[in-house]
């Protein structure tokens, strides 16, 4: 296993967290609040964001306007069933979505939840850690890496581990911020 692929699977480790810390709600409108609604249109899950154009007419607001103005009745459907937690408001052209204030306990439980998905990411990072140097063992086991070699790469991908790791931090503390930012 190369360092650069190290790197690049650590790299989309980060771009995953940073999706996962998307859709907390910070009491902002967000159009990425609704990344993971789907509808089922003509038979098909279909994202909600192939279906309407997405805006934040201000900072406590989400407007949804269908594409097809038939698919409205699903769209609000899909909103109510999902884990997003707002109600749908249906005029019958636009689906608009109100965003409350954050309650200080809600604002406790949000930095809970961004916590709970830092640690995943930091766990998916130690993961692709473990499975590369597993792979420097078996190399240096069959002897296509010298024992030195084999530990310098292991040290080089503890620093990368270790550099990624602190990414996730910093992400996550921006979002802490952002989630108690009144």
């Amino acid at each position: 296993m190369k360092l650069a692929e190290v790197q690049e699977n650590m790299q989309k480790t980060i771009e995953a967290t940073q999706r996962s810390f998307n859709t907390i709600r910070t009491g902002r409108a967000n159009a990425s609040l609704l990344d993971r609604v789907t509808v089922e249109y003509y038979g098909t899950e279909t994202p909600l964001k192939s279906l309407a154009n997405i805006t934040t007419p201000d900072a406590t607001t989400i407007a949804i306007q269908p594409y097809d103005r038939s698919s409205l009745g699903k769209i609000e459907k899909a909103i109510q069933m999902s884990d997003v937690g707002l109600t749908p408001n249906n005029d019958g052209q636009i689906i608009r979505l109100n965003i409350p204030p954050l309650t200080s306990d809600r604002r406790k439980e949000l930095v809970k939840l961004a916590g709970k998905l830092a640690e995943e990411g930091k766990v998916a990072v130690r993961n692709i850690r473990r499975d590369a140097i597993d792979a420097i063992r078996k190399q240096e086991k069959s002897h296509e890496i010298s024992e030195d070699e084999a530990r310098n790469l292991q040290d080089d991908i503890q620093k990368i581990t270790d550099e990624y790791n602190a990414k996730i931090d910093e992400l996550l503390k921006a979002k802490e911020k952002d989630i108690t930012t009144v």
